[in-house]
């Protein structure tokens, strides 16, 4: 893969990571705004799983120079745990929301969406090379 195309993956993936963030913090500081969340969900959880879920995107980032394919699954995994914040609208419509709320929410969405799909293209770019050069 092109060091561009690398250093495009690790910008978005700062770009998801901060929007991830920013969405967290706002759940953990809002926490009883949110409509209908579970009374188990306290803001130390909220960070607390904002911390796994970024160390599983920082692991793909490391793992992407020494083993590509590996650091790729992680990246995805990492921007599947970003299209979360969309389980809000399974505890109450977004009419319940406010718009801060929908818009980090989104946010978080958004930027998963797109770090997804430059992982995909690129796991396919690498599989299509490797396919090329093999016997």
């Amino acid at each position: 893969m092109t060091p561009r195309t690398d250093r495009t993956l690790l910008a978005l993936l700062l770009v998801h990571a901060a929007a991830s963030l920013v969405h967290f913090v706002h759940n953990a500081t809002f926490l009883a705004d949110y409509p209908n969340m579970p009374a188990w969900i306290s803001p130390a959880v909220v960070y607390a799983v904002w911390l796994a879920e970024a160390a599983v995107g920082a692991a793909g980032a490391i793992l992407l120079l020494r083993s590509r394919m590996i650091g790729l699954a992680l990246l995805g995994l990492y921007a599947v745990f970003g299209l979360g914040g969309l389980d809000h609208y399974t505890l109450a419509p977004m009419s319940a929301h406010t718009l801060a709320m929908n818009a980090t929410i989104w946010l978080e969405t958004g930027t998963g969406v797109i770090l997804l799909a430059l992982v995909a293209w690129s796991a396919l770019r690498s599989t299509r090379r490797l396919q090329d050069i093999s016997p």
